[in-house]
């Protein structure tokens, strides 16, 4: 047994021990309140970084809705018109769905609110044209028609209905204008109606049938006169069955209102000119003494084709007895490039003008020309170049159609395709312009 160390010596111990038992107190409080140092910086560092994240995040996010600013600001409009017009294109020509490109380019140039009404009723009309209801779908994208219209542009370039609308022909009932045009997804003959010349309506089909002997789906640039209590619809359609051959005819339907339904029991056309190579674009007149004329376009057969005119009986509905056609006008300017058509004769302070197109229908080198005539049954007289042309804003312009409005103001309707979606299987909309005959040959208001 070791003997114990003296008192001194374990007092000195016990104190040794107490120290480092302080030190390690010490030493443990030190790495503790480093640790929570440590911790604290750690949240206060990771709460930093998922600030800087967030940060980055929203400037990521400012970045990206600037450049999307950037680009409804700054996209060309006449890209957006290609994207519109390929789209609403699908409808005349009642194919698939929209394409991304199509979508895209909405997407870059217009606002959303606008975007998302505008596609939504194209979308919902090509559906229906799906489910073969072209009534109902013409009626979905008329509903949209003046977002559709915000997006091509608005009314600055005479836009007023940016769907499918070729061969534009437009009176005015009451206080009621109603067009008429080229058959689409309403049916043979399409109708829309306005109050105001700005915002138009799908009415439906104004010519729900067709007589036997009618191609259907084959109709075109139709032609509405008033007389007394009867509309009387003057229109092109195509001869069906072997014994028509295919030709290209002139028809007439009547109906009591100017929305129709207009009916056509007839067993044959009113004019075919088969030695002309066919009769289309029929338009109607009336004169001071409230004679009806007809007048329309020869094909042209192994030749040119012509503009004619022949005085129509009281009714409107055929040609006066003991009457001949009178030939107008033909191609003989060199901007109408051989062809000339689409006529319409209005008559103006006691002078009469007639408008029509000139050229090949489905190019940029569309337009409209006009001839100064004495009388309905002529002789005219050319100005010289197109009166409308193509501009920044549209292409192709023709399909004229003249009318006046409530106040007097003379207006020109036409058909035009937008300016990157030229010819076929594009879209034609319908344009208003305001039209002047102040000076020695009428003027159309430019596009703004």
């Amino acid at each position: 047994m070791q003997p114990k160390p003296p008192m001194g010596d374990r007092r000195r111990s016990r104190i040794l021990a107490g120290a480092a038992w302080v030190g390690v107190a010490i030493v443990l409080v030190v790495a503790l309140v480093t640790d929570l140092q440590a911790h604290a910086r750690n949240r206060d560092e990771h709460a930093s970084l998922t600030a800087a994240q967030a940060t980055l995040a929203t400037q990521r996010t400012d970045l990206a809705v600037t450049r999307y600013v950037t680009a409804v600001t700054t996209n060309r409009r006449d890209a957006l018109r290609t994207s519109v017009a390929s789209t609403l294109g699908q409808i005349a020509s009642t194919q698939g769905t929209l394409h991304g490109a199509d979508v895209l380019g909405f997407l870059q140039a217009v606002d959303i609110g606008t975007l998302h009404t505008c596609l939504g009723g194209v979308r919902q009309s090509l559906q229906l044209i799906g489910n073969g209801d072209g009534s109902s779908a013409a009626q979905a994208i008329s509903g949209v028609a003046a977002a559709c219209s915000t997006i091509e542009g608005g009314t600055s370039d005479g836009l007023a209905y940016p769907f499918d609308f070729p061969d534009p022909d437009v009176i005015l009932v009451g206080s009621t204008y109603y067009a008429y045009a080229t058959n689409s997804v309403a049916g043979n003959i399409q109708i829309i109606s306005s109050t105001d010349l700005t915002h138009w309506a799908a009415v439906g089909d104004a010519l729900p049938s067709l007589p036997a002997w009618a191609t259907t789906d084959e109709t075109w640039a139709p032609s509405v006169l008033q007389v007394g209590a009867t509309f009387v619809l003057y229109y092109s359609v195509r001869m069906a069955g072997p014994g028509g051959g295919g030709a290209e005819c002139i028809s007439v339907a009547t109906a009591t209102q100017p929305q129709g339904p207009f009916a056509d029991s007839s067993t044959g056309p009113v004019e075919c000119q088969p030695t002309l190579g066919g009769s289309i674009d029929p338009s109607t007149f009336v004169d001071a003494t409230g004679t009806p004329y007809l007048v329309w376009k020869s094909n042209g057969g192994g030749g040119a084709s012509a503009i004619w005119s022949q005085q129509l009986d009281p009714t409107g509905t055929a040609f006066a007895p003991a009457t001949q056609p009178v030939q107008l006008l033909v191609p003989d300017e060199s901007w109408e490039g051989g062809v000339i058509e689409a006529p319409d004769l209005v008559s103006v302070g006691g002078k009469y003008y007639l408008f029509y197109s000139g050229n090949l229908w489905k190019t940029a080198n569309y337009g409209v020309g006009v001839a100064t005539c004495a009388g309905p049954l002529g002789p005219c007289t050319k100005a010289p170049g197109p009166i409308l042309a193509s501009d920044a804003g549209m292409k192709g312009p023709g399909g004229a159609s003249v009318f006046a409005d409530a106040s007097g103001t003379l207006w020109i309707a036409f058909h035009a395709w937008a300016p990157d979606a030229v010819g076929y299987p594009n879209s034609r909309s319908l344009y208003l312009r305001k039209l002047s005959t102040s000076g020695a040959v009428p003027t159309v208001a430019p596009g703004a």
